[in-house]
């Protein structure tokens, strides 16, 4: 169910309708995108119609194969030699088409809460060695855990125990199934159990819900490595995808979804990373209740978070744009996977009502609005959109006179910084600029002064003379001093 999320211009938020959120068939139930906007039980019931609508005309082709050949095998009475031969193979490929047609008319009869067929309870009866083989530190706890929980419960506990352990090895064989009809199954069983206990057992509602949780973390314990992401499917493909969706996006601000969370509190940014880890640690669960667990404690965080930026109970507009960019500062690993993994093969009541459902409903809404962002959706031009994503430039630093007073210090440094970068940047332009005309000016003044000075030794050669007499004779023809008087000498006189 893709939801139609209405922007307010003036808030610049992300505006959904809670009934937005709700089963389109109006059951008043929690719907889902991967059963097209139904809840789990409205899903199954338009599922199951779709389903009987192609039993029916699977029923109806077989019937009139297996009348064309009952027409054509009357026709081979009267046909010989190469006629019987080529009748031979028509019949051949008729019949095994009928076979085709009418095995896969009764695998969708046969019902998928049975356990399996009486072959596979037979067999299941011995220990499958590939299940053992699979066993764990983990799984044997989990084992251990469930028969003690179910001890206290007596016979029925007992016979929840045989249901749970025949179900386990009937999936073990029904592996090369599609895993749509895996969940189908699962499904089943998790709807049947809870009503024969409610019906047979006489079992209170709150306790039901106990034991089914129990059991969904037994079985879902042991098949988790076979269901999560399997390779018949394109989970993967989906999360490389959101994955690569969300970092084009890394430059999305709080302030272009008008998210009323202030980390400049240190309280307010402890929650931030607390929602950011939970949501991160979902892919570590095994179990979908717990990876559930997880959003909803990730939820909590934010709300907790709104409220004391905010000084009141946040609101459900207020929660959807922080959830969003919890996710995208947050890049969970495998987010399409673990959607999915909880969506097939989670107890469908937590999916449908109560807080889990809620906060789940959420997250697929926040995963639909990434995959759909635009640049209307954050109040930006397709000019400066594109540029961002392509990752060209990023959105400039606000005046300091436009920023809201809730305005996280992380991002106005950060904006800060930006800004100072492109400053410097346009300084070390201007300073290269001006040192390469300061080059080429010293280069030409060099080039005009070798030039003014060639051109005057050009005009006024130099000449110089050889001297007459060396520098030594200087003094030889200077005959007066040979009448000069002798040196002083000096005199000692005797006091």
């Amino acid at each position: 169910m893709m939801k139609k999320m209405s922007l307010k211009s003036e808030r610049r938020g992300i505006h959904v309708d809670q009934s937005e959120l709700l089963c389109k068939k109006g059951c008043g139930y929690y719907g889902n995108p991967a059963w097209h906007g139904f809840c789990s039980k409205c899903w199954r019931e338009e599922y199951h119609k779709a389903r009987q609508k192609q039993i029916q005309e699977d029923w109806e082709l077989a019937e009139r194969l297996q009348r064309e050949e009952e027409e054509a095998f009357a026709s081979s009475q009267s046909s010989q030699g190469a006629q019987s031969l080529t009748f031979s193979k028509f019949e051949e490929k008729k019949t095994n088409e009928k076979t085709r047609k009418v095995t896969t008319v009764k695998k969708f009869f046969s019902a998928s809460s049975r356990v399996g067929s009486k072959k596979e309870i037979q067999e299941a009866k011995a220990p499958s060695p590939s299940i053992n083989r699979q066993t764990s530190i983990e799984t044997d706890r989990v084992s251990k855990e469930f028969i003690e929980f179910l001890k206290t419960f007596h016979k029925t506990g007992q016979e929840i125990y045989k249901q749970t352990k025949l179900f386990l090895e009937a999936m073990h064989y029904k592996r090369d199934l599609s895993i749509e009809e895996q969940s189908e199954c699962t499904q089943d069983f998790y709807q049947n159990v809870a009503e024969r206990m409610q019906t047979r057992g006489k079992v209170s509602p709150e306790r039901v819900e106990k034991i089914m949780d129990q059991i969904e973390k037994y079985i879902m314990t042991r098949l988790y490595k076979y269901v999560f992401c399997p390779e018949t499917t394109d989970d993967e493909k989906k999360d490389l995808a959101i994955q690569k969706r969300i970092r084009a996006l890394h430059w999305v601000t709080p302030q272009m979804l008008c998210v009323p969370v202030n980390e400049e509190i240190p309280e307010v940014s402890d929650m931030v990373v607390k929602a950011i880890t939970d949501i991160i640690e979902m892919d570590s669960k095994r179990v979908p209740r717990d990876k559930l667990a997880c959003i909803t404690k990730c939820s909590k965080h934010i709300f907790n978070a709104i409220k004391i930026t905010k000084n009141e109970p946040a609101s459900a507009d207020d929660f959807l744009p922080t959830l969003i960019y919890i996710v995208l500062k947050g890049n969970p690993p495998r987010l399409q996977s673990n959607i999915q993994y909880i969506t097939r093969f989670c107890n469908p009541s937590r999916l449908m009502t109560g807080e889990d459902g809620y906060y789940f409903t959420n997250l697929c809404c926040a995963v639909a609005f990434i995959e759909k962002l635009d640049a209307q959706s954050l109040n930006l031009s397709q000019e400066d959109f594109d540029r961002y994503m392509s990752g060209q430039t990023s959105p400039r630093k606000q005046e300091s006179e436009n920023w809201s007073p809730d305005a996280c210090l992380g991002v106005k440094q950060m904006y800060k910084n930006l800004d100072l970068l492109s400053q410097l940047n346009e300084r070390q332009e201007r300073i290269m600029n001006e040192a390469k005309k300061l080059e080429k000016d010293l280069i030409d003044w060099t080039d005009g002064i070798a030039k003014k000075v060639q051109d005057i030794v050009e005009k006024c050669p130099l000449e110089i003379k050889p001297p007459n007499q060396s520098l030594a004779a200087i003094d030889s023809e200077n005959v007066e001093n040979d009448k000069l008087p002798p040196p002083l000498q000096p005199q000692v006189y005797a006091g």
